[in-house]
């Protein structure tokens, strides 16, 4: 939670600095919550915005829950429809994260409760500071000059630390790496995010013992 904090006031500032209200930010920050996207939405943001743009560039950036989706499914299948719908709503990278560990250590299933109490928390500090640093971000100026915006790559290097079984298996994180980053450097737009994705699930299956 405290490392949603500073990269939810940098985008917070960042969308009231392209002329959203601090009602606009937290109502888009609440109903999309996924930070990646909606920084590509702000950068991509105009007066009057090129809306099928920037939900096109949004649908690209949020395909990775696509794969996320997938992989917490079988964790699920003991919770009806409803309550499966309502948890997928809330989950971001740091949810998901959470909640595919806690799902297997306790025997392939999800522990709604301890991961709805994750999700949502995480998504209410998202809401408010990022409506925080709506507020705060024509006082501050460009919040990134404090080093706000290092708290985004920091929170993903904790995720995956909490994650490492060794060498040999985060040998599909390395082809992903890799690929989106060549991608980001060759390629317009955020077609790195998918294609680094999609690598890393091939390379994943390609090194998968069989069973």
């Amino acid at each position: 939670m405290l490392g949603f904090v500073p990269f939810a006031l940098v985008l917070g500032s960042q969308a009231a600095q392209k002329g959203l209200s601090p009602i606009e930010v937290p109502l888009m920050t609440g109903l999309n919550f996924a930070g990646g996207s909606e920084f590509a939405a702000v950068e991509l943001w105009t007066s009057p915005p090129h809306v099928l743009l920037i939900v096109g560039i949004t649908l690209l950036v949020n395909s990775r829950h696509f794969l996320m989706g997938a992989a917490l499914a079988p964790l699920m299948r003991h919770l009806p429809k409803r309550k499966a719908f309502s948890a997928l709503f809330f989950m971001c990278d740091e949810s998901w994260a959470i909640g595919l560990a806690d799902g297997r250590k306790t025997g392939s299933r999800l522990s709604l409760g301890y991961y709805m109490g994750a999700a949502i928390s995480l998504y209410l500090t998202w809401v408010v500071f990022t409506g925080v640093g709506a507020l705060a971000g024509p006082v501050l100026g460009d919040v990134r000059r404090f080093g706000f915006d290092m708290a985004f790559p920091a929170v993903f290097l904790v995720m995956l630390a909490g994650m490492w079984k060794g060498v040999s298996a985060a040998r599909p994180w390395l082809v992903s790496l890799v690929v989106g980053a060549a991608t980001y450097l060759l390629v317009p737009g955020a077609w790195y995010v998918p294609v680094g994705a999609l690598s890393g699930v091939a390379a994943a299956y390609y090194w998968a013992k069989p069973s």
